[in-house]
């Protein structure tokens, strides 16, 4: 049997040189059968095949021998690709020196030239001695994967690779401690490169894939607010487009636009609404490609006493036609708790247009007294056009798309602004983001290059729970993390004057964590019987006050951020004063570190960042550093993505040793328990939190989710200090409502009607 070389040489093939690569790859790894490998992989082969064709059946036999029982396949397989990769991008097994790599790709226009500016020759022989290719070796299948298809340079028509893991992380690093001074510089990046190759710390898509090239924009999260004029909602749609290309998600306050039929031009003609205005921001949302990185997303935020709420809840459904759809962007219904008072007390909810009633729009956010005032002195003027509807068919109807959909989100606006890193009076909440972490100010802007307004841009990384020993660990992981996030967003452009304004004054970070379901069950605890409630309030404690503490010293070091003076910390506020006392019946745990020593010490240096923590989702990045997604329950022991590249799967740590440890996400009984854990976190988290609810219908009798169990879950929620609300999960899609839509006397004796 002939093969065909890379080179299009013909030689008889070699089975001796197959099975070394095999050796090779499966060095240290256990439960491998080489011969199981060779067995499946020449039953495809044929005279005149291609080497690179067997090195590909090579790592498809020995990926679809992954499973639960034999976890190390995975990385078998991902040392195969790895092979691949290195052969692609270098032509053989070993990697060049920095210094040659950086400057061929310099040359190439793949690289950012300025790089070779910021270090000399000695500079980068002594970031070569520490890069450790071997790391290359610890991806999984997954992972892997992510990295050729996502985060490594390449030209994406061609499928050319450029670089490998190893280079992604050193220069990353090294552009991020680029301005240092020489003396700590080098010791920094050997430290940061060290932490995130080592998977210690996880980065987001925007950071792994555009730091190092001539692309700097690196924020995950843009929030942009649209005022109720033609000339907003055009600036609007032209942000969206910018920062949709430069791989950002969007989360967009559309919630000033009036409602149909309302006045314009002193009634020289009537409104057409929201909807047109949304299917226009939709459209801007997918008119831009995000480089084969990720597809272009967002989320449209507006009260749920919007005029129009009944037309905007469906819009995602598959009833009705385009004219009055908007179904490929994401919903986020803002409440407070007037509104779910209202549903507690079975009243109705008067619904106005914003134009309207704009001091009431802007109470909503930065007074809950003022608006309860004026929301009431409203309902009776009969000279303001209102609606009404009875406020437990407003809920049910929200929840029903909420669970048909999965994709109708819920903000807290009161939460997000008396629990705020943010002084509501000066800096209001008034809006989240795709994701339904980040809650940052913001102001609309009448023009592109507006000035006074504000988009939001945050900045995100995560610790990686899995890889802590000691809480202690996280000292020196949030110096890192805090120093590197802060220099890059003096590091990236800025797309419009009123982000650069805003990022650069507030330098807001959002610092989360991944791996936690394997934290968890390291730790033999649980999600839904409390058992894990102590750990985790001791942790995300010993989480914000390292964050807090290392921006703290950064700020006597490099000052403080220009508008500190607008946040709660500025006066000395901190979480642990404002959260929900609720958390207080779930979990009786001392604080541990000395907040008090620090609330001085930030009262006297101020902070260098306005914000610095938010847990997001970390699907992408879990993936990367072969973590549990987010804080997520997983779903099994093994996870399957599909993907280009056929299915792809993910055995979770450690998952034979820890099998009785680790809750799966369909065995949990019910939202509970998770739903406690999460408003522990928020109790110190100064942004916000993406949490998910999910339910199986066959653990109901009816075989239908009760809309009464929606309902309570939502109270809880509400009740205990919860942000926002993001994914609804149903198993298996199954989306069946029992649609009861009362409250009874059992919820309101456990305590969900209490908020």
């Amino acid at each position: 049997m002939l093969v065909i070389k890379r080179n299009g040489d013909k030689e008889r093939i070699n089975f001796n040189k197959i099975k070394r690569v095999i050796n090779r790859a499966s060095v240290g790894l256990n439960n491998i059968s080489i011969k199981k490998i060779e067995h499946y992989s020449y039953t495809q082969l044929y005279n005149g095949i291609k080497t690179i064709d067997i090195h590909e059946i090579l790592i498809k036999v020995t990926a679809d021998l992954i499973s639960y029982k034999y976890p190390d396949y995975q990385y078998l397989a991902a040392r195969l690709v790895m092979f691949n990769l290195r052969k692609k991008a270098y032509g053989k097994f070993n990697p060049p020196k920095l210094y040659n790599h950086v400057i061929n790709l310099i040359n190439l226009g793949k690289y950012d030239k300025k790089i070779i500016d910021y270090y000399d020759i000695n500079e980068f022989e002594y970031m070569n001695s520490f890069i450790d290719h071997y790391r290359d070796m610890n991806f999984s299948y997954v992972a892997i994967k992510q990295l050729e298809n996502k985060y490594l340079v390449q030209n994406r028509v061609t499928g050319k690779i450029y670089e490998s893991a190893q280079f992604l992380y050193i220069l990353v690093a090294a552009c991020l401690f680029s301005n240092y001074d020489k003396k700590n510089r080098l010791n920094y990046i050997k430290k940061f490169y060290d932490a995130i190759s080592t998977f210690k710390i996880s980065l987001p898509t925007p950071i792994m894939s555009g730091v190092r090239t001539p692309t700097k924009q690196f924020s995950s999260c843009v929030l942009i607010e649209c005022n109720d004029s033609i000339n907003s909602i055009n600036a609007t749609s032209s942000i969206i487009m910018k920062y949709i290309s430069q791989r950002a998600g969007i989360g967009i306050n559309a919630g000033r636009i009036r409602a149909i039929g309302s006045p314009i031009r002193g009634g020289e003609t009537f409104h057409t609404g929201c909807i047109p205005f949304y299917k226009h921001f939709q459209t801007a949302v997918k008119s831009c490609s995000q480089g084969g990185v990720r597809g272009g997303a967002a989320t449209i935020f507006y009260p749920i006493w919007h005029l129009e709420i009944e037309n905007l809840l469906v819009l995602k459904n598959n009833r009705g036609i385009e004219t009055n759809r908007v179904r490929h962007i994401d919903y986020g219904v803002q409440l407070n708790k007037l509104m779910y008072q209202r549903l507690i007390d079975d009243k109705h909810i008067t619904l106005f247009s914003p134009s309207d009633v704009p001091d009431l729009y802007n109470a909503f956010f930065s007074d809950q007294k003022k608006f309860k005032y004026l929301y009431e002195e409203y309902e009776k003027n009969r000279k303001i056009r209102h609606g009404y509807i009875k406020a437990r068919e407003l809920f049910s109807l929200m929840m029903k798309e909420r669970t048909s959909t999965g994709r109708i989100y819920i903000q807290h606006v009161d939460h997000c602004n008396s629990h705020s890193s943010f002084n509501p009076k000066i800096a209001p909440i008034k809006q989240s983001n795709l994701c339904l972490e980040i809650v940052l100010p913001t102001k609309p802007l009448e023009d592109i290059h507006d000035n006074n307004g504000e988009v939001a841009l945050c900045t995100l990384s995560a610790f990686n729970l899995g890889e802590i020993q000691d809480l202690n660990d996280f000292s020196e992981l949030s110096v890192l993390i805090v120093r590197a996030l802060d220099e890059l967003i003096d590091y990236q452009h800025y797309l419009i004057p009123a982000a650069k304004i805003s990022t650069i004054n507030r330098r807001s970070l959002g610092i989360g964590v991944i791996n936690f379901a394997y934290y968890l069950a390291k730790n033999g605890v649980r999600y839904s019987d409390g058992s894990a409630n102590k750990l985790t309030h001791r942790t995300f404690e010993a989480i914000q006050y390292f964050l807090l503490k290392a921006s703290c010293d950064l700020a006597k070091e490099k000052g403080m951020c220009s508008w500190f003076n607008e946040t709660n910390y500025y006066n000395g506020i901190l979480p642990i004063d404002t959260y929900k006392k609720d958390v207080d019946n779930i979990v009786n745990e001392p604080l541990y570190y000395n907040w008090e020593e620090l609330r001085k010490n930030i009262k006297k240096y101020g902070l260098r960042n306005s914000s610095l923590s938010a847990i997001m989702p970390s699907e992408t990045s879990s993936q990367i550093s072969n973590a549990t997604n987010g804080i997520e329950p997983p779903r099994g022991f093994v996870t399957i993505k599909v993907s280009k590249d056929g299915i792809l799967k993910q055995v979770i740590p450690e998952a034979i040793k820890l099998r009785n440890y680790y809750e799966l996400l369909w065995n949990l009984p019910n939202n509970y328990g998770y739903l406690k854990l999460v408003s522990i976190m928020q109790k110190f988290i100064d942004q916000s939190i993406s949490t998910n609810t999910n339910y199986d219908p066959s653990k109901f009798s009816s075989g239908k989710i009760p809309m009464q169990q929606l309902i309570k879950d939502l109270l809880i929620s509400y009740k205990l200090g919860i942000k926002t609300l993001y994914y609804q999960n149903t198993r298996d899609n199954n989306i069946n409502i029992l649609n009861q839509t009362f409250i009874n006397n059992n919820d309101c004796d456990s305590g969900a009607c209490k908020i």
